[in-house]
């Protein structure tokens, strides 16, 4: 009888080792002495970065310490550089953790340093790593925080039909009340167009107010005082929309683990979960 063949690993997987598992441990896990102190690193080095990037917007700090600023920000830039090489490397999976949340962050906050070479200013949006800020949460095991993030997350996402079919409502009636504007004031009291018009509308309803457009004639302050007493009733609707898929979110939460999965990096995990609910790989105890 024929012997059947071993199984293949997908390719786009790397082959578990020691020193592969240990690094992975180091930069995802923070339940150890190292992981700590690699995230500590980390957030120092992010903090120190931004304020770099803020100091250099300022004129008067950038004509007397520019080349310094500048040397800080490519010697940030590398180091950034590497961690988020050595995260590809130390996950089994890489294109799953590179296109993650974390993992597309990680990017962009390398990504505008080599960009200013083609793009002059463009390193100012490097401000987006003060996002990476956010692994403080698993840091400082806050679960509590990332769970409530999450149930914030589902609820947004259970709400979000509701919520579509209430804006294009919304964009219905500016567009109408704006032409019922621009017809009733008219180019002579600053409503040149339907467009500014409507614009008017977004502002009032939303009880902005801006105050650079306003009606002057009798029909068109009736006309917005209805939209104010409008704009208070829509306002409550999206709220109302968010706190009922809120409440079932919170009902349903289940408590989750800090443990990252080994392959893609995926957090949130159930406390006796044996394999990620992402990739399906075998969790760590």
């Amino acid at each position: 009888m024929n012997s059947p063949e071993p199984k293949r690993e997908p390719a786009t997987e790397r082959p578990v080792t020691r020193r592969r598992a240990r690094l992975h441990e180091i930069i995802f896990e923070a339940h150890t002495r190292a992981g700590r102190i690699f995230d500590l690193a980390l957030i120092w080095l992010i903090l120190l970065s931004v304020v770099t990037v803020i100091l250099e917007s300022v004129r008067h700090v950038r004509e007397q310490y520019g080349p310094l600023l500048y040397a800080l920000e490519w010697l940030f830039t590398l180091l950034f550089t590497l961690e988020y090489l050595l995260r590809l490397v130390s996950v089994r999976r890489p294109l799953r953790y590179a296109t993650s949340f974390f993992g597309v962050v990680d990017l962009l906050a390398i990504i505008p340093t080599y960009l200013s070479i083609l793009v002059p200013g463009s390193q100012y949006l490097l401000v987006i790593r003060i996002l990476r800020l956010l692994r403080v949460f698993r840091l400082l095991k806050l679960s509590e925080y990332v769970s409530e993030a999450d149930t914030l997350r589902r609820a947004l996402r259970a709400s979000r039909r509701k919520i579509s079919v209430f804006l294009s409502a919304v964009m219905l009636l500016v567009v109408i009340i704006g032409a019922l504007m621009y017809v009733v004031e008219g180019e002579a009291h600053g409503f040149t167009s339907i467009p500014v018009s409507v614009y008017w509308a977004i502002v009032t309803l939303t009880t902005v107010g801006y105050g650079d457009l306003s009606p002057r004639t009798p029909l068109g302050q009736i006309l917005a005082s209805l939209v104010m007493i409008i704009g208070y009733g829509i306002i409550a609707v999206p709220t109302g929309i968010v706190s009922v898929e809120l409440a079932h979110a919170v009902r349903d939460q289940q408590q989750v683990s800090k443990r990252s999965c080994p392959e893609c990096s995926a957090e949130g995990h159930e406390q006796d979960a044996l394999c990620c609910k992402y990739c399906g790989a075998t969790l760590e105890k």
